[in-house]
């Protein structure tokens, strides 16, 4: 099943698992491929201290305890053999235990050494020191050469007529000329322009080189041959190297290795993508484990990047959303904004819903270009990877461009005469401002739309920087398309009303609370999409 071999021991003879180790270490040294051992040995004590394992397996243990241990069964076959004398083993022994002893007392007053920022580290430094804005824009001739070699391929390399048809050529339209490009150019002008500074990419998961959506393609395979080419390795001159990773299904594993991958150097960037966004909920415990809480415990930082597909479509329950209420509940930022103590904010990771081509391009290049490292989630598109008003012109992404954790309202009029700012996230936003757009005459200068684009750390400098471009707004309310009990409103709401003006209160909008995501019935998911839009525009 695992295509492995298994090396069996017995627990009971010390040598001969010495030498199973040394076997497995060496053969996975010289194939590189897994190896098991299989240990055959039992807890002669229990689980721990406190444990009985007699009181529910009372036959196995008189068994057990009545069997020699493994020490001094070793150490009688060493005398046996003339190894060792009596005395020998006696002086032994007791030498060992006073090692322990007295290194347990000289632990007392030990103080460990960080040394989380040596080696491959140096020259970071720690959150709480780090730069929070940074301009992570490129010339926008870099960006066309980056883009157009992400898909230059050799003409003897025989690529999908389709590919050609709808992928190669509208997107070298695009970047010639223009006016704008969508979500897979902007993702491979990141990845390119980080190759070109001479970091290295992973990117792993299933089908990733294709996207779950067909609309990546950062490799591309012969139709003769079936090899491999992956354009951004080939962009010229010094440059960092992409890995393509399609993995099996098993985000556990996957998920642990790519962890394991950004802990190692800091000029990696491994990017875990799930085929949909509910997919991480098998990885739980590296999430809870290592990514959310590794730093707190280990002082290992980590650039990891979690892409998760997430949006409601009308599709079933299990793959709508992401559980990003999940990543936000372990997020360790402070509640209340307006206290003192949050104006600086260093949370254990960052937590993004970025609604445009230009922000997934400055959030992915933002992850190697500032002085630390931490692990990033983003709740990323499915609808929005092929809608036309989701695309971004280059200047975006010049020089003097960074990610925006707040992108204010574009749609009022007049800001001075707004009665109502409605927050949100995610491509409801699109929906929000299409409707906005046949209501022009009914909600103009009336109602604004402030799209919240990194949820953790909260934004909450730009968010008050918005409101006071507000001065007549009497109502504020979070609109979402996830249930009251899913999302980020249970996330943002606390943080959110701390700052609002004095007497506002933050109002709700979205969906019901519900056991599951979505009811996967599409008349009932239009239904309760267009309530939601009519409660966020009408009545002003």
């Amino acid at each position: 099943l695992v295509n492995a071999p298994v090396i069996h021991v017995n627990g009971d003879y010390p040598e001969e698992v010495a030498r199973a180790m040394r076997v497995a270490f060496e053969y996975r040294k010289v194939f590189r491929k897994d190896v098991i051992i299989d240990l055959i040995t039992f807890r002669r004590w229990g689980h721990n201290e406190l444990d009985e394992p007699s009181f529910t397996q009372p036959h196995m243990y008189k068994i057990i305890r009545a069997r020699e241990s493994v020490p001094k069964q070793y150490e009688r076959r060493m005398q046996e053999e003339g190894i060792v004398t009596k005395e020998n083993a006696s002086e032994t022994r007791s030498a060992f235990t006073k090692y322990l002893d007295d290194e347990l007392t000289a632990s007392k007053d030990y103080v460990p050494q960080a040394d989380h920022l040596k080696g491959k580290w140096a020259g970071l430094t720690m959150a709480t020191e780090a730069v929070t804005t940074l301009d992570t824009g490129v010339p926008v001739e870099t960006l066309r050469e980056v883009g157009e070699k992400s898909v230059s391929i050799d003409p003897a390399f025989h690529v999908h007529s389709r590919l050609t048809k709808h992928h190669i050529q509208p997107r070298l339209k695009r970047l010639q000329d223009g006016p704008s490009v969508d979500w897979a150019t902007a993702e491979a002008l990141a990845f390119g322009t980080l190759l070109k500074e001479g970091f290295n990419i992973r990117l792993c998961g299933q089908d990733v080189g294709r996207g779950t959506f067909s609309q990546r393609h950062a490799m591309f395979v012969c139709q003769d041959t079936e090899n491999v080419y992956i354009p951004l390795n080939s962009i010229g001159g010094p440059q960092g190297k992409l890995e393509v990773a399609n993995s099996n299904l098993s985000e556990l594993a996957v998920l642990g290795f790519e962890y394991g991958v950004s802990i190692q150097s800091p000029n990696i960037l491994p990017i875990w993508e799930a085929q949909f966004g509910d997919f991480n909920n098998t990885a739980q415990v590296i999430i809870d484990t290592y990514i959310s809480s590794g730093e707190t415990k280990w002082l290992r930082q980590s650039s990891l990047v979690m892409l998760l597909p997430h949006g409601y479509d009308g599709a079933g329950p299990e793959h709508s959303s992401s559980r990003i209420e999940r990543f936000l509940q372990l997020c360790n930022t402070p509640l209340d904004m307006a206290a003192e103590s949050s104006q600086t904010q260093n949370p254990n990771m960052h937590v993004a819903i970025p609604t445009t081509p230009a922000q997934i391009f400055h959030l992915l290049r933002r992850q190697m270009q500032r002085n630390y490292r931490k692990p990033l989630v983003v709740a990323g598109p499915k609808t929005l990877l092929r809608l036309s008003a989701a695309t971004s012109p280059l200047e975006d992404m010049a020089p003097g461009t960074s990610f925006r954790p707040v992108l204010s309202d574009s749609l009022a009029d007049d800001p001075t005469k707004v009665k109502r700012v409605v927050f949100v996230s995610g491509k409801l936003y699109y929906d929000l401002a299409k409707a906005y757009a046949e209501r022009k005459d009914e909600v103009s200068s009336r109602i604004a739309i402030v799209r919240v684009e990194e949820i953790c750390p909260f934004p909450r400098s730009e968010l008050t920087r918005e409101m006071m471009r507000f001065p007549s707004a009497t109502e504020f309310t979070w609109c979402q398309e996830e249930t009251m009990n899913a999302g980020v409103y249970t996330f943002v709401q606390p943080r959110l009303q701390s700052i609002l003006p004095k007497g506002a209160v933050l109002k709700y909008i979205g969906r019901e609370p519900l056991a599951a995501p979505v009811t996967g019935i599409s008349s009932v998911y239009k239904a309760e999409q267009a309530q939601i839009i009519n409660d966020a525009l009408g009545g002003v």
